[in-house]
């Protein structure tokens, strides 16, 4: 077989396997979304989004939790800060 029409094969096998890998690959469902939700979190702040009203919580096992926060919660917080954050309401699906 000529070089050429090995990797012309080589593609055509490879490209659906690569494509079925990616659609089989499924975002969590509502329910275990809200599942996962912890009640309560205290760790160190990694990240903090003043414009998108979301800070990050990173636990002390390296577990990172966003949450939604007032703008007003997100001016006095900083990265490094130690919090404690108590989860108000389900994110919304």
């Amino acid at each position: 077989m000529k070089p050429y029409k090995a990797l012309a094969v080589a593609i055509m096998v490879a490209v659906p396997l690569w494509a079925g890998f990616a659609a089989g690959q499924s975002k969590p469902s509502c329910d275990q979304m809200k599942a996962a939700a912890p009640q309560k979190v205290e760790g160190r702040v990694v990240r903090v989004d003043a414009a998108g009203g979301k800070v990050a919580v990173a636990e002390s096992d390296g577990k990172t939790h966003e949450f939604q926060a007032s703008k007003e919660t997100l001016q006095d917080l900083k990265v490094g800060d130690k919090i404690e954050a108590n989860l108000r309401s389900l994110p919304s699906c």
